[in-house]
């Protein structure tokens, strides 16, 4: 039987949830480097830290994707859909990154090769590479979506993928120039990170809907009904 799930509820949750972890991690970075605090709670907030909440609800967001993705999948290969096994294979890539997330697999890339300035953090030359491979790879899956679809995964590709790749090079300049433990540091990550949320925020209910209208495993209620 279908699950219904009101669609403003669900929006709601999700801007909220992803609006707080955000704020908290800006408090938090303002208190220990704007005004010189050193309260240990507010690393459980950072968003420049690893292995606290804001890690853990990343993480979870990232899972919640894959298991969309699977679901989407499953429905596509009931009706043999067109591009069925891109949906798995789409699904794998974010189960990855969500254990990626929690136990920061990726920064494993950066022992290949030691670089300097914008590359401080070189594993965003392999990573890089990869991300054009996938996205060349899924460009005749992205263009046979529908167009309101293939709009917002787009948009949350760019902010997810802006926020993990792109931000890591003027990160990485300032990290070689100043070290991590500054404020401008934590700022520019915490602008990256943020953009991470967002664009996996935006991603997951992007997948919902179009769960709901191509394959009716999901039902959300009209707008009006939140």
């Amino acid at each position: 039987m279908p699950l219904a799930i009101p669609q403003r509820l669900t929006r709601r949750v999700l801007f909220v949830a992803a609006a707080l972890v955000c704020l908290l991690g800006l408090i938090s970075e303002l208190l220990h480097y704007g005004a010189g605090l050193s309260w240990h709670f507010l690393g459980l907030f950072s968003l420049s830290l690893e292995g606290n909440l804001p890690t853990w609800y990343s993480s979870l967001l990232l899972f919640a994707c894959g298991i969309t993705l699977h679901a989407v999948a499953a429905g596509a290969r009931q009706q043999s859909a067109p591009f069925k096994w891109r949906w798995t294979l789409l699904g794998c890539v974010f189960m990855f990154m969500s254990l990626d997330e929690a136990v920061e697999l990726h920064e494993q890339l950066g022992t290949v090769v030691k670089l300097h300035g914008v590359l401080y953090f070189s594993w965003v030359v392999p990573a890089g590479v990869i991300v054009l491979l996938l996205g060349l790879f899924y460009l005749p899956f992205l263009l046979h979506l529908p167009a309101r679809t293939r709009w917002r995964f787009l948009i949350a590709g760019i902010m997810y993928v802006g926020g993990a790749l792109l931000l890591e090079l003027p990160l990485g300049f300032w990290a070689e120039r100043a070290g991590t433990e500054n404020l401008v540091y934590v700022l520019i990550d915490w602008v990256e990170e943020s953009l991470e949320i967002c664009g996996a925020t935006l991603f997951l209910l992007s997948l919902l809907e179009y769960l709901a209208e191509k394959h009716g495993a999901l039902q959300l209620a009209p707008t009006e009904a939140g």
